[in-house]
Protein backbone atom coordinates (compact mmCIF):
# COMPACT_ATOMS: atom_id res chain seq x y z
CA UNK A 1 0.00 0.00 0.00
CA UNK A 2 1.55 3.28 -1.11
CA UNK A 3 0.91 6.52 0.72
CA UNK A 4 -1.29 7.69 -2.15
CA UNK A 5 -3.48 4.58 -1.96
CA UNK A 6 -3.73 4.97 1.81
CA UNK A 7 -4.84 8.58 1.40
CA UNK A 8 -7.44 7.78 -1.26
CA UNK A 9 -8.94 4.85 0.67
CA UNK A 10 -9.03 6.90 3.87
CA UNK A 11 -10.79 9.73 2.06
CA UNK A 12 -13.39 7.35 0.61
CA UNK A 13 -14.05 5.85 4.04
CA UNK A 14 -14.44 9.34 5.48
CA UNK A 15 -16.94 10.16 2.74
CA UNK A 16 -19.50 7.78 4.26
CA UNK A 17 -21.86 10.15 6.10
CA UNK A 18 -23.42 8.13 8.90
CA UNK A 19 -25.86 10.92 9.77
CA UNK A 20 -27.47 10.53 6.34
CA UNK A 21 -27.11 6.74 6.19
CA UNK A 22 -28.52 6.11 9.68
CA UNK A 23 -31.36 8.60 9.26
CA UNK A 24 -32.34 7.06 5.95
CA UNK A 25 -32.20 3.52 7.36
CA UNK A 26 -34.40 4.52 10.31
CA UNK A 27 -36.93 6.40 8.20
CA UNK A 28 -36.01 9.82 9.58
CA UNK A 29 -35.73 13.13 7.77
CA UNK A 30 -32.45 13.94 6.09
CA UNK A 31 -30.41 15.79 8.76
CA UNK A 32 -29.38 18.30 6.11
CA UNK A 33 -33.01 19.46 5.90
CA UNK A 34 -33.53 20.71 9.48
CA UNK A 35 -31.83 22.31 12.46
CA UNK A 36 -28.35 23.47 11.55
CA UNK A 37 -28.42 21.45 8.35
CA UNK A 38 -25.24 19.73 9.47
CA UNK A 39 -25.06 15.95 8.87
CA UNK A 40 -23.68 15.12 12.30
CA UNK A 41 -24.74 13.51 15.56
CA UNK A 42 -25.65 16.76 17.31
CA UNK A 43 -28.07 17.77 14.59
CA UNK A 44 -29.53 14.26 14.34
CA UNK A 45 -30.24 14.55 18.08
CA UNK A 46 -32.47 17.53 17.26
CA UNK A 47 -34.82 15.09 15.52
CA UNK A 48 -35.58 13.70 18.99
CA UNK A 49 -34.21 10.25 18.11
CA UNK A 50 -31.34 9.56 20.52
CA UNK A 51 -30.65 6.11 19.09
CA UNK A 52 -30.04 7.60 15.65
CA UNK A 53 -27.77 10.26 17.14
CA UNK A 54 -25.75 7.67 19.06
CA UNK A 55 -25.38 5.44 16.00
CA UNK A 56 -24.27 8.45 13.96
CA UNK A 57 -21.72 9.41 16.59
CA UNK A 58 -20.32 5.88 16.77
CA UNK A 59 -20.20 5.48 13.00
CA UNK A 60 -18.47 8.79 12.34
CA UNK A 61 -15.93 8.21 15.12
CA UNK A 62 -15.31 4.60 14.10
CA UNK A 63 -14.49 5.46 10.49
CA UNK A 64 -11.88 7.96 11.68
CA UNK A 65 -10.31 5.43 14.00
CA UNK A 66 -10.50 2.59 11.47
CA UNK A 67 -8.76 4.47 8.66
CA UNK A 68 -5.76 5.36 10.82
CA UNK A 69 -5.64 1.95 12.51
CA UNK A 70 -5.62 0.08 9.19
CA UNK A 71 -2.81 2.24 7.79
CA UNK A 72 -0.87 1.91 11.05
CA UNK A 73 -1.26 -1.85 10.94
CA UNK A 74 -0.11 -1.99 7.32
CA UNK A 75 3.01 0.15 7.66
CA UNK A 76 4.16 -1.57 10.83
CA UNK A 77 3.47 -5.06 9.49
CA UNK A 78 5.47 -4.30 6.35
CA UNK A 79 8.36 -2.66 8.15
CA UNK A 80 8.14 0.88 6.81
CA UNK A 81 10.81 3.30 8.00
CA UNK A 82 9.64 5.34 10.98
CA UNK A 83 9.54 8.63 9.05
CA UNK A 84 7.56 7.13 6.16
CA UNK A 85 5.21 5.28 8.51
CA UNK A 86 4.50 8.41 10.54
CA UNK A 87 3.86 10.38 7.35
CA UNK A 88 1.39 7.78 6.03
CA UNK A 89 -0.42 7.57 9.36
CA UNK A 90 -0.68 11.36 9.66
CA UNK A 91 -1.85 11.68 6.05
CA UNK A 92 -4.53 9.02 6.48
CA UNK A 93 -5.89 10.88 9.49
CA UNK A 94 -6.20 14.12 7.54
CA UNK A 95 -7.68 12.29 4.54
CA UNK A 96 -10.48 10.53 6.42
CA UNK A 97 -11.28 13.81 8.19
CA UNK A 98 -11.43 15.71 4.89
CA UNK A 99 -13.61 12.94 3.50
CA UNK A 100 -16.13 13.64 6.25
CA UNK A 101 -16.04 17.39 5.61
CA UNK A 102 -16.30 17.08 1.83
CA UNK A 103 -17.70 13.60 1.02
CA UNK A 104 -17.58 12.57 -2.60
CA UNK A 105 -20.67 10.37 -2.09
CA UNK A 106 -22.81 13.32 -0.93
CA UNK A 107 -21.88 16.09 -3.37
CA UNK A 108 -19.05 17.25 -1.11
CA UNK A 109 -21.49 18.52 1.53
CA UNK A 110 -20.44 16.96 4.83
CA UNK A 111 -20.38 17.55 8.54
CA UNK A 112 -18.10 19.53 10.80
CA UNK A 113 -15.93 16.57 11.74
CA UNK A 114 -16.01 16.48 15.53
CA UNK A 115 -16.75 12.76 15.94
CA UNK A 116 -14.47 11.74 13.07
CA UNK A 117 -11.66 13.85 14.49
CA UNK A 118 -12.14 12.16 17.86
CA UNK A 119 -11.78 8.75 16.22
CA UNK A 120 -8.63 9.84 14.40
CA UNK A 121 -7.09 11.20 17.60
CA UNK A 122 -7.85 7.98 19.47
CA UNK A 123 -6.08 6.04 16.73
CA UNK A 124 -3.10 8.42 16.74
CA UNK A 125 -2.69 7.93 20.49
CA UNK A 126 -5.29 6.71 23.02
CA UNK A 127 -4.22 9.33 25.57
CA UNK A 128 -4.48 12.08 22.96
CA UNK A 129 -8.02 11.02 22.13
CA UNK A 130 -8.96 10.62 25.78
CA UNK A 131 -7.61 14.03 26.80
CA UNK A 132 -9.34 15.78 23.90
CA UNK A 133 -12.61 13.94 24.52
CA UNK A 134 -12.46 14.80 28.23
CA UNK A 135 -11.97 18.45 27.32
CA UNK A 136 -15.04 18.31 25.08
CA UNK A 137 -17.12 16.59 27.75
CA UNK A 138 -16.17 19.06 30.47
CA UNK A 139 -16.93 22.13 28.36
CA UNK A 140 -20.14 20.59 27.00
CA UNK A 141 -21.31 19.65 30.50
CA UNK A 142 -20.61 23.13 31.83
CA UNK A 143 -22.04 25.13 28.93
CA UNK A 144 -24.30 22.68 27.01
CA UNK A 145 -22.85 24.13 23.81
CA UNK A 146 -21.52 21.36 21.57
CA UNK A 147 -19.87 23.85 19.23
CA UNK A 148 -18.02 25.67 22.01
CA UNK A 149 -16.82 22.36 23.43
CA UNK A 150 -15.58 21.33 19.98
CA UNK A 151 -13.74 24.62 19.47
CA UNK A 152 -11.94 24.46 22.80
CA UNK A 153 -11.08 20.79 22.33
CA UNK A 154 -9.73 21.57 18.85
CA UNK A 155 -7.49 24.31 20.22
CA UNK A 156 -6.18 22.01 22.94
CA UNK A 157 -5.57 18.91 20.81
CA UNK A 158 -2.31 19.96 19.07
CA UNK A 159 -0.80 20.92 22.43
CA UNK A 160 -1.78 17.55 23.90
CA UNK A 161 -0.16 15.77 20.96
CA UNK A 162 3.03 17.85 21.17
CA UNK A 163 3.27 17.06 24.88
CA UNK A 164 2.80 13.31 24.31
CA UNK A 165 5.29 13.28 21.43
CA UNK A 166 7.86 15.34 23.30
CA UNK A 167 7.68 18.01 20.62
CA UNK A 168 6.17 18.65 17.22
CA UNK A 169 6.22 15.80 14.69
CA UNK A 170 4.22 14.89 11.58
CA UNK A 171 1.26 13.72 13.63
CA UNK A 172 1.30 16.97 15.61
CA UNK A 173 1.07 18.96 12.37
CA UNK A 174 -1.73 16.68 11.15
CA UNK A 175 -3.66 17.36 14.36
CA UNK A 176 -3.05 21.09 13.94
CA UNK A 177 -4.38 21.01 10.36
CA UNK A 178 -7.47 19.12 11.48
CA UNK A 179 -8.03 21.58 14.31
CA UNK A 180 -7.83 24.57 11.99
CA UNK A 181 -10.27 22.96 9.56
CA UNK A 182 -12.66 22.10 12.38
CA UNK A 183 -12.55 25.66 13.70
CA UNK A 184 -13.16 27.01 10.19
CA UNK A 185 -16.15 24.70 9.74
CA UNK A 186 -17.59 26.15 12.94
CA UNK A 187 -17.39 29.78 11.79
CA UNK A 188 -21.20 30.09 11.68
CA UNK A 189 -21.40 28.66 15.19
CA UNK A 190 -18.83 31.14 16.41
CA UNK A 191 -21.01 33.97 15.11
CA UNK A 192 -24.08 32.50 16.84
CA UNK A 193 -22.17 31.99 20.09
CA UNK A 194 -21.10 35.61 20.09
CA UNK A 195 -24.67 36.76 19.40
CA UNK A 196 -26.23 34.38 21.93
CA UNK A 197 -28.23 32.55 19.24
CA UNK A 198 -26.42 29.18 19.33
CA UNK A 199 -28.61 26.14 20.16
CA UNK A 200 -27.73 24.08 23.21
CA UNK A 201 -27.31 20.32 23.33
CA UNK A 202 -30.66 18.55 23.34
CA UNK A 203 -32.62 21.53 22.05
CA UNK A 204 -35.18 20.32 19.53
CA UNK A 205 -36.12 22.10 16.37
CA UNK A 206 -39.06 21.40 14.15
CA UNK A 207 -38.29 18.64 11.70
CA UNK A 208 -40.00 18.62 8.34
Amino acid sequence: MSQLIAIVLSYLLGSVSFAVVVSSAMGLSDPRSYGSGNPGATNVLRSGNRKAAILTLIGDALKGWLAVWLVSLWVHTHGWADADAQCAIAASGIAVFIGHLWPIFFRFKGGKGVATAAGVLLAFHPLLGAATLLTWLLVAALTRYSSLAALIAAIAAPFYQAFLAGGANRVTWAVAVMSLLLIWRHKANITKLLSGEESKIGAKKKVG
